[in-house]
């Protein structure tokens, strides 16, 4: 091939330069994200191709799905390095050995097998082997080859992300299995604080009881074209008295969990941690958010993003607390914690450094349990192990952290923000610490965060009405 072939420019072999014999080859290891984007373009979304526990089961659709993406690798092949830029492709007869799994190096060989000059017509034999040798597509090309030297700067192909989402969807399958929750919704006096109220119950995860003035709850009901005569609604004048309304329904046990509708966080919280007639607990009250990053390789948990604002150290304690055991809640049974600041080194003058490094302190000395922390970590140093290498930062929560516990709530909902709005990232949130979960969430919250939100505060409901099995 010729030395032109590089990172930077692709040139190709015209008609008379190729010779019987001659071969060239291009390699890639195959990942989800690939079997994703070509079901995405493609449009074919047959869970034998998209999903890998499905595919197992039904190997003939696994071999088809893959053997075109390995198919899709001998085009790349033929138009990139043999013959090259210029070629026309005119047919091909391939045939599916064996499987492609996720994880495996498939490399494309083509060998120029007969040439045309009337036409310029060449015929390649074509083979993929996968990192054992073992061939998993064989076949047969036809191009038509250039007739003259291409030489062109190689093109840099854009960055894509393909959003699964997985943690949030099997928080959503979960919370469909078990009882409904009753559930007080307060003040759900619009349509984006009623409809995600109605559908969660339509999803099976809630019983609601609507707080709030009747006619305005009637009239949204009416206008989205819901039977308002089928709603349970307790009259409450505003929101003040609504938030009133729905704790004592929680303190009689008549309501699991409370979410708020179209009011300020801060009126619903005022009576919940009122100290006589609230819902308070030996744990400080946070919140914890569940982001579902789709590059990141696990679920992410954020806390605190919507409560504290500028918690003390004996405030992140609980703080931890609660985010760790709503992690062994969901199925991480010894969440990795990273305390978060700017730096990854204690410092008198960044108190949020001093806060880590005590925080860390008390889990040795059995003050936090279930989980293993590690701070100060910078952001790069908790998620990227790369990161945390080049700093020589070794231990068993950097760069894989479980859990990010941030300084204050400016960081976190920053962070958050960050995460949702740029990264693609799913999330949804909880209030823990109280007697009942409280589902909080934002006016720009998606509807997909507002369901899933829910369906983490019925998780929490379940797991406290003594029915862990069905978030296990």
């Amino acid at each position: 091939m010729p030395d032109g072939n590089s990172d930077l420019f692709i040139e190709n072999r015209t008609f008379d330069e190729m010779t019987i014999g001659e071969t060239a080859s291009l390699s890639h290891t195959v990942t989800q994200r690939d079997i994703d984007l070509f079901a995405t373009v493609t449009g074919d979304v047959n869970p034998a191709h998209v999903d890998p526990a499905y595919a197992e089961t039904d190997m003939f659709h696994h071999i088809i799905i893959h053997g075109m993406w390995g198919a899709g690798l001998i085009s790349a092949a033929l138009g990139t390095e043999l013959p090259g830029p210029g070629t026309i492709y005119l047919g091909q007869d391939l045939h599916f050995r064996r499987p492609v799994n996720i994880g495996d190096t498939i490399t494309a060989t083509l060998t120029v097998k007969e040439k045309d000059a009337e036409k310029r017509d060449v015929t390649l034999d074509c083979v993929c082997t996968n990192q054992a040798g073992e061939a998993v597509i064989t076949g047969t090309a036809f191009v038509r080859a250039p007739a003259i030297r291409v030489r062109r700067k190689r093109v840099t192909l854009p960055s894509v992300r393909v959003a699964r989402h997985p943690e949030t969807q099997a928080i959503l399958a979960r919370a469909r299995g078990g009882t409904p929750i009753a559930t007080a919704i307060v003040f759900p006096v619009d349509e984006l604080s009623l409809m995600p109220a109605l559908e969660a119950a339509a999803a099976g995860f809630i019983r609601p009881i609507l707080v709030g003035p009747s006619s305005r709850i009637k009239a949204v009901a009416q206008l989205a074209g819901v039977d308002a005569a089928g709603l349970s609604i307790v009259e409450a004048a505003d929101t003040y008295e609504a938030a009133a309304k729905a704790v004592a329904l929680a303190r009689a046990g008549d309501v699991s969990m409370l979410m708020k509708g179209d009011l300020h966080t801060d009126t619903l919280m005022h009576p919940i941690v009122a100290a006589e007639t609230g819902l308070r607990t030996d744990r400080h009250i946070s919140h914890v958010y569940l982001v579902d990053v789709p590059d990141y390789p696990r679920p992410l948990l954020l806390t605190d993003i919507a409560i504290n604002i500028n918690p003390t150290l004996r405030e992140k304690v609980s703080i931890v607390q609660n985010a760790i055991d709503f992690a062994h809640l969901i199925g991480i049974n010894r969440p990795r914690v990273a305390i978060l600041a700017a730096v990854e080194t204690v410092s008198d003058r960044m108190p949020s450094t001093i806060d880590a490094a005590a925080l860390c302190k008390m889990a040795d000395r059995g003050q936090i349990t279930g989980g293993v922390l590690d701070g100060p970590l910078a952001f790069d140093n908790a998620v990227n192990e790369a990161a945390a290498a080049e700093k020589g930062i070794l231990s068993e929560v950097a760069g894989k952290a479980d859990i990010l516990v941030v300084p204050d709530l400016e960081a976190g909902n920053m962070l958050a923000k960050n995460l949702t709005f740029l990264a693609g990232a799913e999330a949804a949130g909880v209030v823990l610490g109280a007697r009942v979960p409280v589902v909080v969430t934002s006016r720009a919250d998606s509807p997909t965060t507002r369901l899933a939100s829910c369906a983490l505060g019925v998780l929490v409901a379940r797991s406290k009405l003594g029915n862990p099995a069905t978030v296990a």
